[in-house]
């Protein structure tokens, strides 16, 4: 019997799956699933509460008594309460400052709130801060101050045992920590047991941070690091809140540490860059970090608050917004009510993307368009996962939305895929003015979230062109939003 031998392809099988096309190549470093979870977050608050808050300072000597802390009516959910009402999603608290006062009774020192008045030395301001906002749904975060102008033994090795000794007994009681803050202010002069004196470290090498660092790794694996030096998360350079016009996600921070780093170069980033180091924005709601009632009246107002987010969120960094506890334990009505507003602002900004339901045209859509998971219309499905992306060779594209109609907006908002890198380096955004296009709009650097405010403008076309990129982009949203 003769045998036939039959070759079937994909071509001769009318139910053959369509073969798809591989999505770009990662460019660049990329953050890990750490630092994606720490990028949706965006918004998040600092708490600086300890002995200063009853002494009036910005920072202590060390020989403050424990007994002049003594808050009158601490309400950790009414200081996660007006936090979650401002939008934050998650709250760092100072459990030590440089003071070395710490808000937990640690069981390797004796200056903490076991020897205060508060709660009849029963209190821990840490575990409650921690589960009201497990209870409020918010992340917990924590700030352990390298600097201890109140320890006998800073400045030689034994410190190093005490303060790992502390970040464990953090990092193990008050459930998942979302961030640790590592600041830069390292030596000085300070009470040290008594000897008061002026002792100076080598912050290059003294703390032998490679090592903190593994520690917090092995307890916490979800938690982002923060210092000058990353290695998760760097400081923006200033404590104003303003992230550079142009702020890379990316950087060389092998030559920084703690302390000892460029702000210039902190404020923007680096690009190239061999690590993905994106900025955090720290700033004060009032001009000092801790509470004084002298600045009662000097709250940022909410309008201030609102142009910090611009300048933060808006060119892809966090923002990290101080509130501090007054001398009962709670946040400030004044505090409050500015936070209050500035939400209010943020959401009816937000609370609808005007591009929905546009028509979207590409001048390139990866693989001839062929496969949805690169199609156009994903920039304005509300999915950070989803994106439009092009044929390799094609890096400077455009992306037109067709409104069906005239819309007024002055702010849009772009987002870039980030597990695929930062991609893009200028875009432009121009609108349609019945014969020709006009530019409103450039920018640089979108990473996490890139936010484009000028005028109110209206019409019924809006076109995104990439004048610049590295590979070919990867945008996961286009938004158009109106301020109130």
């Amino acid at each position: 019997m003769q045998r036939r031998e039959f070759v079937l392809t994909a071509l001769s099988l009318p139910f053959a799956p369509r073969l798809l096309t591989s999505p770009p190549a990662p460019y660049g470093p990329v953050p890990s699933p750490r630092q994606l979870r720490w990028h949706e977050m965006e918004f998040y608050g600092f708490l600086h509460f300890t002995v200063n808050t009853f002494t009036n300072r910005e920072w202590g000597d060390g020989d403050e008594l424990p007994s002049v802390f003594n808050p009158t009516d601490f309400d950790a959910d009414q200081i996660v309460a007006a936090a979650k009402e401002g939008g934050m999603k998650g709250l760092i608290l100072t459990c030590k400052h440089h003071d070395g006062f710490c808000l937990w009774p640690s069981q390797y020192t004796e200056h903490s709130v076991k020897n205060s008045p508060w709660r009849d030395g029963q209190g821990d301001v840490v575990k409650e801060i921690s589960e009201a906002c497990s209870r409020a749904g918010l992340r917990f975060g924590v700030y352990l101050s390298p600097w201890d102008r109140n320890h006998k033994d800073y400045g030689r090795p034994e410190y190093l045992v005490y303060y790992r000794n502390q970040l464990r007994e953090l990092l193990t009681n008050y459930g998942p920590i979302f961030e640790i803050f590592f600041d830069g202010a390292n030596g000085g002069d300070g009470y040290y047991g008594g000897a008061y004196e002026r002792r100076g470290i080598d912050n290059r090498t003294y703390y032998d941070w490679p090592t903190t660092w593994q520690l917090v790794r092995d307890l916490q694996p979800d938690c982002v690091l923060f210092s000058d030096a990353g290695p998760d998360i760097r400081w923006v350079g200033n404590e104003r809140g303003v992230a550079g016009e142009t702020c890379w996600a990316t950087s060389n921070s092998d030559d920084f540490v703690p302390g000892r780093a460029d702000p210039v170069r902190l404020n923007l980033g680096d690009r190239p860059g061999k690590h993905w180091v994106p900025a955090e924005c720290d700033v004060s709601i009032r001009p000092g970090w801790f509470y004084h009632q002298h600045e009662d009246e000097e709250v940022k107002t909410p309008q201030a608050l609102v142009d910090l987010y611009y300048s933060s969120v808006g060119r892809g960094a966090s923002f990290l917004l101080n509130l501090p506890p007054d001398r009962r334990g709670r946040i400030h009505d004044n505090d409050v009510r500015s936070l209050r507003e500035f939400r209010r602002i943020l959401d009816a900004t937000f609370a609808t993307n005007l591009a929905a339901g546009a028509r979207v045209h590409a001048s390139n859509v990866r693989g001839n368009g062929s496969d949805p998971r690169f199609a156009s219309a994903n920039v304005l499905d509300g999915n950070r996962d989803t994106y439009w992306t092009t044929d390799d060779h094609v890096v400077t594209p455009t992306l037109t939305l067709d409104l069906g109609r005239p819309i007024s907006f002055n702010v849009v908002r772009l987002r870039e895929n980030l597990p695929l890198g930062q991609r893009v380096i200028s875009i432009k955004i121009d609108m349609w003015r019945g014969r020709d296009w006009v530019e409103i709009g450039a920018a640089t650097s979108i990473g996490n979230c890139r936010l484009l405010r000028g005028q109110r403008v209206t019409t019924s076309r809006v076109r995104l062109r990439i004048t610049k990129a590295a590979v070919c982009p990867a945008i996961s949203e286009v938004g158009l939003f109106a301020e109130p």
